[in-house]
């Protein structure tokens, strides 16, 4: 297995609105559905905002909002990896803040926080076959 590679950034904000002007000024295009908006990078990168209601979605076990919340994303080749990563850090003793599972938007999502709170989000490729439309809370951690 290859180390996950970083490919996605949330951010967790108060007001969208407010957050997409000062992005904007960056010069970072993107629109909002809903409570999230993405920018994309020609590298792969995104950064995504979201507003707390729409992270429970993603992320059953996000601690209450704050300045500086965020979710550092990273991208593994295939579901059984972010499965077997998983597992293996929290048999190293790290928290699980979102066990996997299959997530709205197809890929097998799960997040896991550094000694410090950060959290990592393992995600993997995007399959149309676990896609699943309306969005619903994310299971227990």
């Amino acid at each position: 297995m290859n180390a996950p590679v970083p490919s996605q950034v949330n951010l967790l904000v108060r007001d969208l609105t407010a957050s997409l002007a000062f992005y904007r000024l960056l010069g970072w295009a993107g629109e909002p559905t809903g409570p999230h908006v993405e920018f994309a990078f020609p590298n792969g990168l995104t950064v995504e905002l979201d507003e707390a209601a729409s992270v429970r979605r993603w992320n059953s076990g996000s601690p209450p909002p704050q300045p500086g919340s965020g979710v550092i994303g990273t991208r593994l080749g295939s579901r059984a990896e972010v499965d077997a990563l998983w597992q293996k850090i929290i048999d190293a003793g790290y928290e699980s803040r979102q066990a996997p599972f299959d997530a709205f938007w197809g890929s097998r999502y799960a997040i896991v926080a550094d000694p410090d709170g950060h959290q990592i989000g393992l995600m993997s490729p995007a399959d149309d076959a676990h896609r699943h439309w309306a969005p619903r809370d994310a299971p227990n951690a």
